[in-house]
This record gives structure tokens, sequence and C-alpha cells, in this order.
């Protein structure tokens, strides 16, 4: 009957035996013994042995975790590296790694025998994986964030006239279908004149344009447009807009007729639709310009310093990835496969709508680029912004701060007298 029982069951009872086997007398262990191997149908060595390991307690070993497979100095110098691509998850910042620190080097930032950096150091940021990457980094990506206000009001006036897109829909396989957005820089409140942040995203090459305007004005909106199609590179076949009035409007659309940019729309309440430039109003404007109110002029001034080296950043050192395609799991379920990490302006050069000329003068300005002074500038706008507008946005938060109601109020005490 013993040898039936379970692994488990004979463990338990074995340690019910214990108990009374630990303080018996030796004739007391000897029928105990007997008893076990009957149940059990262990042997009485194995018994025997089986009891002392349930009286005795286990030791604990404590864990050695992995063993560090990469210098100190290396994590060092990936931290930095890190820091100055604007802190880059481990799969861009992986295939980002090479053009990085050859740039790093031509600039003098990166020196051998300098600050850690050798080229045994050279060769272990190579080798290591995006997972890796994201592991020796994890210490080193606390941040904190504030949240906004959304600022969109729908314009009905052409909504009939404007071809409507919706998510999933195909775009042309070429550069020039542009996903636009407005973001408002209010803080707390949308009351009075604030500045706001255009952005334009190409959905092919994830090129990207940003510029700050006073308010969203047609005149504003549409020299924002106009500074647009004269910094791209290439032409803007396409502009798909949200459902707000600052681009649902005759003077817009008249502008695109002119240039015979085609017009499109998303549906409203559907972000979905516009997934790629919401994602860019998030990580590279909201995480670049904050959450603080702008409604001075020099705040506006920082910005449009602040959005020409964001760009640069964005469109010559920052890898993403787009969707090709759909695919089934094993289960059944259906999922989104997506490219290899490449920068902006690889996917420009490889879609091949440049000139000789164009290619090799992009080329040239991304070799000009000293990635770690870009992150200086980058910083240094930003704090200036954060000075500027930090704490007249906190008064006004505390100002437009509505107090808890008073919850005592009606109610009766039972007297203690």
């Amino acid at each position: 009957m013993g040898i039936e029982l379970s692994v488990s069951a004979r463990t338990e009872i074995t340690a019910k035996y214990a108990r009374a086997y630990r303080a018996a007398s030796r004739v007391v262990k000897s029928r105990l013994l007997d008893e076990v191997a009957a149940v059990t149908g262990w042997s009485r060595d194995n018994a025997r042995r089986r009891l002392g390991q349930a009286v005795k307690p286990r030791a604990v070993r404590p864990r050695s975790g992995r063993p560090r497979k990469f210098s100190t100095e290396a994590t060092a110098i990936l931290e930095r590296v890190w820091a100055i691509s604007g802190g880059s998850c481990g799969k861009y910042l992986a295939v980002a790694m090479p053009a990085l620190l050859e740039s790093l080097e031509a600039h003098g930032e990166l020196v051998s025998g300098q600050r850690r950096y050798c080229p045994e150091v050279h060769g272990e940021l190579l080798a290591m994986s995006a997972a890796t990457i994201d592991r020796y980094l994890a210490a080193a990506k606390a941040r904190g964030t504030l949240r906004g206000v959304s600022a969109t009001k729908p314009g009905t006036l052409l909504r009939n006239s404007i071809t409507i897109r919706k998510a999933g829909d195909e775009v042309e396989s070429d550069p020039g279908f542009f996903e636009a957005d407005t973001v408002a820089h209010c803080g707390p409140t949308l009351k009075g004149e604030f500045a706001r942040t255009v952005n334009l995203t190409d959905m092919i090459t994830g090129w990207v344009f940003t510029t700050a305007i006073r308010n969203n004005a047609r005149v504003h909106i549409i020299a924002a447009l106009d500074r647009a199609v004269a910094a791209i590179p290439f032409p803007i076949a396409s502009l798909d807009f949200d459902n707000g009035s600052e681009f649902i409007n005759h003077d817009v659309v008249a502008w695109a007729g002119e240039r015979e940019i085609f017009f499109t729309r998303s549906r409203p309440y559907r972000k979905n639709d516009q997934a790629t430039i919401e994602s860019k109003n998030n990580h590279l404007v909201r995480r670049y310009g904050f959450h603080w109110r702008y409604d001075t002029v020099e705040a506006l001034i920082l910005l449009n310093r602040l959005w020409p080296l964001v760009n640069d950043r964005f469109n010559y050192f920052t890898p993403t990835k787009k969707p090709t395609g759909w695919a089934t799991t094993a289960t059944g379920r259906r999922k989104r496969v997506y490219d290899g990490p490449r920068t902006p302006l690889q996917r420009l050069l490889e879609a091949g709508v440049l000139s000789t000329g164009q290619a090799e003068a992009l080329i040239a300005h991304r070799t000009a680029i000293n990635p770690a002074e870009l992150a200086r500038d980058i910083q240094r706008v930003q704090d200036q912004l954060t000075g500027l507008a930090k704490r007249p946005t906190l008064d006004l938060v505390a100002a437009t701060t509505k107090p808890l109601p008073d919850t005592t109020r009606g109610v009766k005490l039972r007297s203690t007298a």
C-alpha cells in the first residue's frame, strides 16, 4: 500500500513521524522506522535518512545571481551614450550604437584612454544585445511625468467634404504621407492664450517636423505648414489631420489645394486612426517640451530653439520600427509584424526619392552633428523652459484646484454626556 503513495504524501508522513523520532529513545526509533518503512514502502536506510533530513532544518544557500558579462567601465559609458541618445530603449539603442559611437569618437566626446573609454569598452558596447542594454540601464531609467489637458475642438464646417482615413487603411509606399496634429502647452487650464506645437510625422520613414506657434489661429497654422514644406527634404504628398477646427477650415483646405496636397481626416474620437502622430505627441512633444504652461513670447522663442534640435535627434539618430503586415500566433491570435529598427534618414535613403545631391547633403549634415553637444543644447533649452514656466504653472495648478468638500456638514454626532 505504501508504494502507491505519491511523493508529496510520503514527505508529509515522514514530517509527522520526524517530530516524534527526534526525541524518542533507541528502541522507539527502531519501531518508528519500521512503521515509516511499512507505510511509505521505503527501505529502513532510506526511511532513516529521510527522517534525519526532516528533523534538521534545510540550509538555504543565498543565490549568487547572474555573473556580470560586461565591465563596470562599459556600463558607465553605456549610461552616458543612453543619455546622449535621449533615453532610447534597448531595441533602438542597440541598432543606433555603431553610429553613435562613431559620431562621438569623431567629435572627440569619446577618446580612448580617457574617462574609462578604450577599444575593449567599444567592443563590449557593440556586443550588447537589446535585452542586456535594458537590464544594465534599469537603475538609470526612473523618471516622473506630469499630465496635460486635451485641447482638440471639433471643426464641423467641412467634415463631409474631406475624405476619412481609418486605422488600418493602407498608405502610399513612397515617403510623403504625413499625419499632423497640434499639442497645447496650456498647463492645467485652457483659459487664455498659450503656445501650441505643430507636429508632422511621415508614415513611411518616420521623419518628423516640429515647430511652435503662438496660438491656433489659421494664419499661424498656415505659417507652420509653410515652414514644414520648406524644411522637409522631400515633397509632402498628403496630410492627414484629426477633426480639430484649426485644420478643418477653408483656409487650410485652400492652402493644401494650391499645393496639390491630398487632404484627409480621421474619424472623431478614434485616436488609433492617427496612432503614429499620437505616439509622437507623447514621446516627442510632451517628453521634450514637458507639461508646463507656455504663454509668453520668451517661452515661444525657447520652444522654437528646442524643436530643431529634437528634430535632428529623431531624424538622424533615433531608430524606429514600422508595421509591415499581420501574422498569426501559435494560439491563433492575430498580431502585428514589424520590420527592423532604422533611423528616418536610413529609411529615406532606402526609399530612393532623393537626388544624389540631396542624399549627400543629408549625410553631411548628420556627420556634422555632435550627438553629445546636441544633448547638451537640448538640456540647456529645457532648463530655461523649466525655469521660466515651472513656478507659474504650479501656482496656476494650486489656484485652479478645487478644495475637497466638507463631509462633516449635516452630520449629527451622538452625545457622549
